[in-house]
């Protein structure tokens, strides 16, 4: 999943309204964000088969710290505990924790059965809309869409930049 992640980052703020989006988005693509450190020390590994599936080459092969279902608890709980004990807002916390663990039930959906349970496991998990384009558009899509009109009825800009900034950034 990709814009996907972006627009449960964007839906977030109905509930967190004075995080930044970019804190919000951070939490949302934690995940991804750690992942590439975790390839380049060699602790995980991916690799790319053209036609792996229909949406990405991309196959994982071993992804535990970044992305097995123990740790993601323990990634959030990291963020939102850093969060907490820098600005002191529970609430805010517990909205950037569960934007970490929203990141691995959004992957459930698309990812082929790659998902870990916890470091180790022999069970892995996932849904495999990645095996068909419509289907994942479909998905992707309406995530993004509605987490974009969540945002929309939350927030208003104060100014004609930022309401051609938001309309900007959603189209990037």
């Amino acid at each position: 999943m990709f814009i996907g992640h972006f627009g449960i980052g964007f839906g977030a703020k109905t509930v967190a309204p004075k995080m930044s989006l970019g804190s919000l988005f951070l939490a949302a693509q934690f995940l991804d964000l750690l992942w590439p450190t975790f390839l380049f020390l060699g602790i995980e590994k991916v690799s790319i088969v053209p036609g792996a599936t229909v949406v990405t080459p991309l196959v994982f092969q071993h992804y535990p710290i970044s992305h097995s279902l123990a740790t993601v608890f323990g990634w959030a709980g990291l963020v939102g505990g850093i969060h907490f004990l820098l600005k002191r807002n529970c609430i805010d916390a517990f909205v950037l924790a569960v934007l970490v663990i929203s990141h691995w039930v959004l992957d459930l959906i698309v990812h082929q059965p790659d998902l870990p349970l916890f470091p180790g496991s022999v069970i892995v998990v996932g849904l495999n809309a990645w095996s068909s384009l419509s289907l994942t558009l479909a998905i992707e899509g309406s995530f993004f869409v509605f987490g974009v009109w969540l945002y929309s009825r939350a927030t208003t800009s104060n100014s004609a930049i930022g309401r051609w900034g938001f309309v900007a950034l959603v189209i990037f």
